[in-house]
């Protein structure tokens, strides 16, 4: 079987691209990438853990906050959308530090964006950019060479997530 999720490093020096075709209309795609994060997102990076992770989220508008809501309620926000217009194009700040601190000035977070295109017949092709990694600082090129293994899961999960809702 041929893995689904192709991770491709931009010329850009600070920047992480991935590619994948998933079994869903552009629609759905999105759907599910910006409101099922708790089903595909991997509960061992969040700060609450596996065993306290209790939903992620992103407040579906422009100016919505990604978040994270973890044991006795205890919220965390760690991004905030910059573009919604679904079912085409999502952007956000990640605020999460190398150290997996939270980063609140978000003229230091580096920015996702999510594209999503008709590939054929009741498919979508998803290009994820994580981009600005310069932004983190001195960490800025191991955060990025760490998430790249850390994409890779996380748009495995995804894809595994999108081929559940589609059966």
């Amino acid at each position: 079987m041929t893995d689904p999720v192709d991770i491709q490093q931009e010329l850009e020096r600070f920047s992480l691209r991935s590619v994948l075709s998933v079994p869903a209309p552009t629609e759905q795609a999105f759907a599910v990438f910006s409101g099922a994060l708790t089903d595909w997102w991997v509960k061992e990076y969040t700060w609450s853990g596996p065993e306290h992770l209790a939903e992620l989220g992103m407040e579906p508008r422009a100016g919505g906050m990604l978040y994270e809501i973890g044991p006795y309620g205890f919220r965390s926000d760690w991004g905030r959308v910059l573009t919604w217009d679904p079912p085409r194009r999502l952007v956000f700040t990640w605020q999460i530090g190398a150290d997996r601190v939270p980063v609140p000035d978000p003229a230091r977070a580096s920015e996702v964006e999510a594209l999503f295109h008709p590939d054929g017949p009741a498919r979508a092709r998803v290009e994820v950019e994580h981009r600005h990694f310069d932004r983190h600082g001195e960490a800025a090129e191991g955060y990025r060479q760490a998430l790249t293994a850390g994409w890779h899961e996380l748009l495995s999960r995804y894809a595994m997530t999108v081929t559940r809702h589609a059966d």
